[in-house]
């Protein structure tokens, strides 16, 4: 009872987490007039928390596990992906795309890209039951329904961007609800969009079951998978985006301000990568753990943004309190309903 409940809370830290990367992140976004540099210092922040204070631990030696080829692989595979992914809703918004559909589509895709990939590592789709499924279908139905109505402060005309998921900018991480600052509107490519969403969707759908199997093959480490995370989220971070900078017309500028509310958001974005791994460390399972967060992540996402806000919504749509009820059903039914089954993976030598 005591390691679920500890599972409960690292998914709670993640949620939480990937939640308020955005609104914290939107304010970098803003003082420096671009999605791209802000960007980059969120894969600096990578480094500092998931690399180097992960290093510094491990030093002071305690940590079970050991490094292992194959774990190293896989745990670079899901930084990669949550980095791909977090660029992958960047570049769907620069090529003006909306978040009213772009976020949408990838929060309730996402969940079902994490089934099926961690159904085929596990060799486990006679374990996908009918409750498990529906408890899904609720968690997707409800996030999108969040997005979709969620409330708008009356003092803004535009809300805040994309972010872990998310979720809009992270795996992990953190949703977008207008344009980025900086980028002057302009006529939506759709094919460039598509390919942009597939991206997100694929990456970010990914990023739990590929991490679990780092993290499985490594003899259930919590420090080094997250250093191949932080490491492989620096690399993507901050090289393409900085190759980006000119064929996307990125107008910005480096400020001060912009770069730590950056860095605070890439903070949250690598300690959401540690509530993943301590979940997993404590039993939980891709099937579950990963739905719970992309479920739960938009409602946090659009609390925080409310409560940043300088006033108060509008109004707030019931559909909105329907799909935060819908999330938190479907959570729950995902959570005892999932399967329990150990994937494969193998033991260092």
């Amino acid at each position: 009872m005591i390691e679920f409940l500890g599972m409960l809370a690292a998914i709670a830290l993640t949620a939480v987490c990937w939640g308020a990367y955005g609104p914290v992140l939107h304010f970098g976004r803003e003082a420096m007039e671009s999605s791209l540099r802000p960007f980059v210092c969120v894969g600096v922040a990578y480094f500092l928390i998931a690399v180097l204070v992960p290093l510094m631990l491990l030093a002071r030696g305690g940590e079970k596990g050991s490094w292992t080829p194959k774990g190293v692989l896989w745990s670079l595979l899901a930084g990669t992906a949550g980095a791909l992914g977090a660029l992958g809703v960047i570049l769907a918004l620069s090529c003006g795309g909306r978040p009213i559909y772009v976020m949408p589509l990838v929060f309730g895709g996402a969940p079902v890209v994490n089934t099926l990939l961690s159904a085929f590592l596990g060799r486990a789709f006679d374990q996908l039951k009918a409750p498990f499924l529906a408890g899904l279908m609720l968690v997707i139905l409800g996030a999108v329904t969040v997005l979709v109505f969620k409330p708008q402060p009356a003092a803004h005309t535009a809300a805040a961007p994309a972010t872990p998921a998310a979720v809009e900018d992270s795996p992990a991480e953190p949703v977008a609800t207008g344009l980025p600052q900086g980028i002057a509107p302009k006529t939506e490519r759709f094919l460039e969009i598509l390919l942009a969403t597939t991206l997100a969707v694929l990456a970010w759908g990914s990023y739990g079951p590929v991490l679990h199997r780092g993290q499985a093959a490594m003899g259930g480490s919590r420090l080094r998978p997250l250093i191949c995370v932080g490491a492989a989220y620096f690399l993507i971070a901050v090289v393409v985006p900085l190759s980006l900078l000119v064929p996307l017309g990125d107008a910005g500028r480096w400020t001060l301000g912009g770069a730590a509310w950056s860095i605070a958001a890439g903070s949250l974005g690598a300690l959401g990568a540690l509530g993943t791994i301590l979940a997993f460390t404590l039993g939980g399972k891709p099937f579950t753990v990963m739905p719970v967060v992309f479920g739960s992540a938009p409602v946090i996402n659009t609390l925080v943004t409310l409560g940043f806000a300088d006033s108060r919504p509008e109004s707030v749509s019931p559909f909105f309190l329907a799909g935060m009820l819908v999330v938190a059903a479907g959570a729950a039914i995902v959570l005892v309903f999932g399967p329990r089954g150990h994937a494969p993976a193998s033991r260092p030598t």
